[in-house]
């Protein structure tokens, strides 16, 4: 069996391995992994980030990480060292977390949406006219319409934009540790919490999270999930639909979103750790190494995608093919995971 350590990686840097590229030019690095293994005929490849690290390029190895449960875990995945998303149900694993989740979907289920969906429009800016900085208004249009999703405009604008901006800074600026900002905004939750659970009238985000256990964590974890992805969704369709006007109608945006979640999905990245020793196409992977999968390379695999970087939204005008579909999630957008499940 071969040993992981001998898989395919791209240049490493004297010292730190592949950290300083992770940090500061991630796609490139993983584009270059994905070059080096489909070159040498494997669907993994390794990452030097500290621990040992392994990278998949193919539906099975999405399809595996994402439904072995026993195998691949959450818990102590990248998710746990970063503060922001340290918790809640992205980190709870099987069995807990099918029960966790389904306490929570309500509040993120459709009906409850379109009860949000007047308060989330009128909180949502116009766009601008001429040049504007799309990424720059998509992050205060963002702002808003989770301001009034989760909490009716309530939360100090001030300080959820304090909370939220190290999120759009590059790794590790959102890993490091904040405990007086996030004792803060963990006191203004609590204050908006206690008054959806002895008042009424509310049907915010919060007013269906604020009863369950541990739902002030989650409202926390979910709403931090939330900004930076969706966030940069809207800036990249905002850009893409400036260079493509004939694709700016009602009727296309829902193929335009898909289109920008394939090229560019805001959760480009997914992390799992190895609960025990695993065995993948004679390959052995070590108990404890990182499982990562990326959204970002199935979006532009050239074995599932024609023309796989050109900017298409007809492509979605035909059924995609069976086992190349993609699943969606409330905050990574689409994982891309290749299941036969579709979108």
């Amino acid at each position: 069996m071969r040993d992981f350590r001998f898989l395919p990686e791209p240049p490493t840097r004297p010292g730190n391995g592949h950290l300083q590229d992770w940090a500061l030019s991630p796609l490139p690095l993983i584009e270059e992994g994905a070059g080096r293994a489909r070159s040498a005929g494997v669907d993994v490849f390794r990452l030097r980030l500290g621990l040992p690290a392994v990278v998949g390029v193919g539906a099975a190895w999405n399809r595996a990480v994402l439904t072995d449960l026993g195998t691949f875990r959450s818990a102590g995945s990248l998710s746990r060292i970063v503060p922001y998303l340290s918790g809640g149900v992205i980190l709870s694993d099987a069995p807990g977390h099918g029960g966790r989740r389904s306490l929570m979907n309500p509040g993120f289920g459709r009906a409850h949406m379109l009860a949000l969906q007047a308060r989330t429009r009128a909180a949502l800016p116009g766009v601008p006219g001429g040049e504007f900085d799309a990424l720059a208004w998509a992050d205060g249009a963002v702002l808003r319409v989770l301001n009034a999703a989760y909490f009716s405009g309530e939360f100090d604008a001030g300080l959820l934009h304090a909370f939220l901006a190290p999120l759009r800074r590059p790794f590790p600026v959102p890993a490091i540790p904040r405990p007086l900002l996030f004792a803060r905004v963990d006191a203004e939750v609590r204050r908006l919490a206690h008054a959806r659970l002895t008042g009424r009238g509310h049907d915010d985000l919060l007013a269906v999270l604020a009863p369950l256990p541990g739902g002030l964590e989650e409202a926390r974890v979910s709403l931090a999930a939330a900004h930076d992805t969706t966030t940069h969704a809207l800036a990249y369709a905002i850009w893409f639909l400036a260079q493509h006007p004939q694709w700016h109608a009602p009727e296309h945006h829902a193929a335009v979103l898909k289109e920008v979640l394939r090229l560019f999905p805001p959760g480009w990245m997914g992390s799992r750790r190895l609960g025990r020793d695993l065995d993948w196409n004679g390959v052995r992977l070590p108990r404890g190494a990182l499982a990562l999968y990326s959204p970002y390379l199935s979006g532009r695999d050239p074995a599932v995608w024609d023309r796989p970087d050109e900017f298409d939204p007809g492509r979605w005008a035909a059924r995609p093919p069976r086992g190349r579909t993609c699943r969606s999630g409330a905050a990574s957008g689409c994982a891309w995971a290749c299941t036969s499940r579709r979108c």
